[in-house]
């Protein structure tokens, strides 16, 4: 016999499958001997209060023993000669994009302009020890994209209509972990990622399709009004009924490019702030209330958002037990980011706490047009850049002196490898930027007291959240609205935020090429 039982546990039960198997006969009502097995098909933590639960979803086996229980498996067909679909880049939207085709019968073509991702971890090495940038390749550029080396996070709130269980599931059928199939917040790890992404590689050669490293994308071939395939760096043609621009949203390049040649793009909100990294044992205490099972605990993490006088203030890709990274794609420019290893157990917890950005802020750059989000951008990273003391070393003030307008005197140990330098952020960071922070920090402190703490720090910048333009695609069959063959898809073109949204935007961009393509659209 077989049930489905939601019951709550304390943390010390949840971290053992015979406590879990004591508590559940004991709910049922039967004795423990008579549970063959237990299933976790659900795993979420509350902890709105002092006493902290982990609710439980299990399948129960009671007087029998299951047949192995199958993990999820796919069987992708062979496609090599089969009509082929060029994609641009080869981050969560690109690879999910060409996984989708295979299914669908044809023949992904992924050009991406940086590394596999072996060579790409050397190139990110001589960047944090020498901080020496590739532009083609790293933290940003290269096979997996920025997600490859980031916490791992698939957790996601977009409304975007696409099955987000399946995601998960291909990701666990190439080496992710089987939490990741039940836990309310899944998460990799920057550890686990690079070898996913390599078995994802296989699986898309293996069934003939191509994959093309160091192949910058410089121009798209259009003839009669159509994208009848791509330009590359070294004047290749690839040619193509369709191209599915996946290039996320660092490839400013692309932007550029498509703006100069009259194809429509379209200025959006995004996020610009910093980076605040506090010790992950005051988060943990924070969030936890000095519960007495802290440590069946996980990091804790923390989710914050706020109105400062009608704009956006709030925390980004929080990465408990983590690290910030250096994620600038040039030499003159500081951007910072987070990650974590699977097991989540630096010292550190750091988050973007970022400001919302109007169009009607760009004013002062309206002389790039519809690009003017971009070039604010830039032009933040190289005064980070400067303040840092020209090299990736990151300019950083402690939080509550960043609030009181004090520069630091003297600063804690972080977890920022190519080096950091004391600098008066509240002074140089645009007013829009800096006051919205100082207050939203202040109600922040108010939902979790001892935040605002001289024992964290802010780093800048934090640029990267979203991309600032977006390149606007048909709702029904997500075609660019003026240029026929081009399909516009994740993050780089506006419509995604994360691994996971991203997955399902290229899925979902990959279904509407094969449509298009099967009935001569």
């Amino acid at each position: 016999m077989q049930q489905t039982v939601n019951i709550a546990l304390n943390p010390k039960e949840a971290s053992s499958e015979k406590d879990c198997i004591l508590a559940l006969a004991k709910h049922i009502g039967i004795i423990p001997e008579r549970i063959k097995k237990i299933r976790i098909l659900k795993k979420s933590i509350d902890a709105r209060h002092r006493d902290i639960s982990i609710n439980m979803n299990f399948q129960v086996f009671i007087d029998e023993v299951p047949e192995l229980i199958e993990k999820p498996n796919f069987e992708y067909q062979f496609i090599g000669n089969k009509e082929p679909v060029i994609i641009v880049g080869a981050g969560p939207a690109g690879i999910f994009a060409a996984l989708r085709l295979i299914e669908l019968g044809f023949k992904p073509v992924i050009l991406e302009r940086g590394k596999d991702v072996s060579e790409r971890k050397k190139d990110i090495a001589i960047l944090c020890r020498e901080n020496i940038v590739n532009p083609e390749s790293n933290y940003c550029f290269g096979e997996g994209g920025a997600g490859t080396f980031s916490d791992g996070k698939l957790y996601t709130r977009s409304n975007k209509k696409g099955n987000l269980q399946k995601v998960y599931e291909i990701f666990n059928f190439h080496g992710a972990p089987d939490e990741i199939l039940y836990e309310a917040h899944p998460h990799i790890g920057t550890d686990k990622l690079p070898e996913i992404i390599k078995n994802i590689r296989s699986t898309i050669l293996n069934c003939g399709g191509e994959i093309n490293f160091n192949c910058r994308v410089d121009g798209l071939k259009i003839e009669s009004g159509k994208v009848k395939g791509v330009f590359v760096h070294n004047g290749t043609i690839y040619k193509s009924k369709a191209v599915i621009l996946a290039t996320g949203h660092s490839a400013r390049d692309i932007y550029k490019k498509l703006y100069e040649n009259n194809v429509l793009l379209e200025a959006k909100t995004f996020a610009m702030g910093v980076r605040v990294e506090h010790p992950q044992e005051l988060i943990d205490n924070i969030q936890y209330h000095g519960n007495q099972y802290k440590e069946y605990l996980p990091a804790a993490t923390y989710n914050l958002a706020e109105q400062v006088a009608g704009r956006g203030v709030f925390s980004f890709c929080m990465c408990p037990g983590g690290f910030v990274i250096p994620s600038t794609t040039a030499q003159n420019q500081v951007v910072t980011n987070g990650m974590s290893a699977s097991n989540r157990n630096s010292p550190f917890a750091n988050s973007g706490i970022v400001v919302e950005i109007k169009t009607e802020d760009l004013n002062p750059y309206n002389n790039h047009g519809v690009l003017a989000g971009i070039a604010f951008q830039e032009n933040l990273e190289n005064i980070a850049w400067q303040n840092g003391g020209r090299s990736q070393v990151a300019p950083v003030q402690r939080l509550a002196d960043f609030i009181n307008n004090r520069k630091s005197s003297e600063l804690p140990k972080v977890s920022y490898f190519p080096g950091v330098v004391s600098s008066p952020l509240h002074h140089w960071l645009p007013e829009i930027i800096s006051q919205s922070l100082k207050e939203g920090f202040k109600k922040f402190n108010n939902k979790m007291y001892g935040f605002n703490t001289n024992e964290a720090i802010i780093i800048g910048v934090e640029t990267r959240t979203s991309s600032p333009v977006r390149i606007p695609r048909n709702k029904e069959t997500f075609c660019h609205t003026s240029l026929k063959g081009l399909y516009p898809c994740g993050e780089g073109a506006g419509y995604a935020g994360g691994i996971a949204s991203s997955a399902m935007d290229g899925e979902n961009c990959a279904e509407k090429v094969a449509m298009a393509l099967k009935n001569n659209l």
